[in-house]
């Protein structure tokens, strides 16, 4: 990601072409919604839909991008079994173009600190602006070797605030830049190697991170916990707490790499996922932000340690998550090896991982 501002002229463009891709989004999903049978394919999705998103963003790449976010809405709906008619798009602005390509032609990576960007004005008139980007030292030797190595990716400008000064508008927002994953963690990794013979085990809660590292045998060697408290805190923003908890997931991979871990267990985000959906649907509630903070918090904190595991050359693998929180089995840990219960969860987790074939 490569953080931006605009202003004047400049801004008023992005912000015009952020909302007519939005608008574009928000005809097509309506429409969809109302088709008793939709096409099967990706080229069917295109050939059935562009000219409804083409007539309001008049763009090819910039109409795929709107067809391709609907469609990865429908297919996760349907692959989660939730009610796609029920489903509301989020408060948004942004637009992307979905072709994998390099140079990407309507947002175009011009080095590690200048991108151009095709932007419509609200009278659907095309322009094409340049704006610096600001990127960190990880990132921009990501956005370095993207150019060196000439690698196709699929970019996204996101509008994240916009006010106005003086008369004068003013736009904050983010380049984004989707990459295939081998090429990320070949240019991103932070271990070359990895010659640890250990396991390890996580436990997300919605204030910190356990982690237990074991042996082959399965014996106790070494416990932590990675705290966030106030990533979880009412008042604590989407971006800053996401940035706290990305911060505790490298400190907590560091840790187990310098401490021999070769292999990481996590609960199977697959699984939490259908647990959220049945949560949600019986209301079962014992906080008010219930939903929010166990189901989505830990399946997207589990997602971020995947992702991120294997800079550091760890091999992740999934166990299921039935009786790692509440069990005969895991009241004994708890007592045996004087563990709280999300220690205790950690280690279970870590067991139930060596059991595996």
């Amino acid at each position: 990601m490569a953080g931006f501002n605009a202003s004047g002229e400049d801004a008023k463009l992005l912000l015009s072409t952020a909302w007519l891709f939005k608008v574009a989004t928000h005809r097509l999903f309506s429409i969809v919604k109302q088709m008793p049978i939709l096409p099967a394919s990706d080229i069917g999705w295109k050939s059935t839909f562009y000219k409804i998103v083409y007539d309001v963003i008049p763009n090819r790449r910039y109409s795929y991008g709107a067809i391709t976010l609907v469609r990865s809405i429908y297919e996760s709906c349907r692959q989660l079994g939730v009610d796609f008619k029920s489903v509301e798009l989020s408060d948004w602005l942004m637009f992307q173009q979905s072709e994998k390509e390099y140079p990407p032609r309507s947002i175009t990576l011009k080095s590690p600190s200048e991108v151009e960007v095709t932007v419509f004005s609200y009278s659907r008139e095309s322009t094409r602006i340049a704006l610096r980007v600001s990127t960190s030292g990880a990132y921009r030797r990501l956005f370095e070797a993207i150019l060196r190595w000439r690698q196709p990716c699929m970019p996204r400008i996101y509008v994240k605030s916009w006010n106005v000064r003086s008369g004068r508008l003013y736009v904050r927002g983010e380049l984004q830049v989707a990459i295939p994953t081998d090429f990320y963690y070949k240019h991103m990794a932070r271990a070359s190697a990895n010659n640890g013979k250990l396991y390890a085990g996580v436990d997300v809660n919605v204030d910190r991170i356990s982690l237990v590292i074991v042996d082959g045998d399965g014996r106790l060697r070494d416990v932590y916990t990675f705290w966030f408290e106030e990533a979880s805190r009412k008042g604590c923003s989407r971006r800053k707490a996401r940035s706290i908890i990305g911060m505790r997931v490298h400190e907590m991979l560091e840790y187990a790499y310098h401490h021999g871990v070769k292999t990481l267990f996590l609960e199977n985000p697959e699984v939490l996922g259908k647990l959220k959906l049945l949560w949600i649907r019986i209301g079962d509630r014992g906080h008010e932000n219930y939903n929010y903070r166990v189901s989505v918090f830990r399946s997207s904190v589990i997602e971020m340690i995947a992702l991120k595991a294997p800079l550091y050359s760890i091999n992740v693998k999934y166990v299921d998550p039935k009786g790692t929180t509440s069990s005969r089995e895991h009241n004994e840990i708890m007592v045996k090896h004087r563990l709280d219960r999300h220690t205790a969860s950690a280690y279970l987790i870590a067991l139930k991982g060596l059991e595996q074939p």
